[in-house]
């Protein structure tokens, strides 16, 4: 029997998951078809899952959708993704304003094309007075570009006497990332049956619950997620305590 969102204690939800959506080329190899395939496949299953987690009550979700490496993918599948990017976002806005969903980015946003930029801002200002769960898109997203960023910035205004270096703490650190108006992940979930992290929230998943699956992004459904949740709930969150001082 597949377990549903009924199972899942709605007093001990991750605040805050990512996601890292691995598996769509390969799922669209194992058919015979073309990557873009699996990329089309895997936009679906993003709906499911964001539709899934509104429900559950999750506040914070943040999937790596398209990373700095990947634009070192060939041209078409680059051309395609960001051709997936525009197409989706007009297509969700429906979705986002029924479900008061609140839409975010992460990243170099000005590396992407002028049309998937614009797209982009656009709904996220149509999206900005929805007080519901924030959804975040990683795009030309790398967390060690995000963190050298961040080290850039810290030393100019140290260099200006804006900042004392004595005083530099993660407060000031979480304030100068992508993610300064985001928590800290509890949940960090990996499909395609990879055991890495691949560049992503590194800062940010210090204390995060990982979690790794063996099925293909266009594959991972509600039964998936309830599991991972499950499994997180599960878990002894001891933030360098003894379980002890928990009690």
């Amino acid at each position: 029997m597949e377990s549903n969102i009924d199972d899942i204690d709605s007093h001990n939800l991750p605040r805050h998951m990512a996601i890292i959506m691995d598996g769509n080329g390969r799922w669209a190899k194992e058919r015979g078809k073309l990557r873009v395939f699996g990329h089309e496949n895997g936009v679906k299953t993003v709906r499911s899952t964001v539709e899934n987690c509104v429900k559950l009550g999750i506040e914070f979700l943040t999937l790596y959708t398209f990373s700095t490496e990947n634009w070192n993918r060939p041209k078409i599948e680059v051309d395609t993704l960001m051709r997936l990017l525009v197409s989706s976002l007009r297509k969700e806005l429906t979705t986002f304003s029924e479900n008061n969903i609140r839409l975010n980015t992460i990243g170099n946003i000005s590396a992407l094309p002028d049309k998937a930029r614009l797209e982009l801002l656009e709904v996220i200002k149509k999206t900005e007075h929805h007080t519901g769960m924030m959804l975040t898109l990683a795009l030309s997203y790398g967390s060690r570009e995000e963190l050298q960023s961040a080290i850039k910035s810290i030393a100019s205004k140290v260099k200006n006497n804006i900042i004392s270096p004595e005083n530099i703490d993660e407060t000031i650190i979480n304030d100068h990332l992508y993610t300064r108006n985001l928590p800290d992940v509890d949940l960090l979930i990996r499909t395609s049956g990879e055991h890495r992290i691949s560049n992503f929230l590194l800062w940010q998943i210090a204390y995060a619950e990982l979690y790794f699956i063996d099925v293909f992004w266009p594959d991972f459904n509600e039964h998936h997620l309830v599991e991972a949740i499950k499994n997180y709930q599960n878990r002894e969150r001891r933030f360098g305590k003894t379980s002890e001082q928990l009690i």
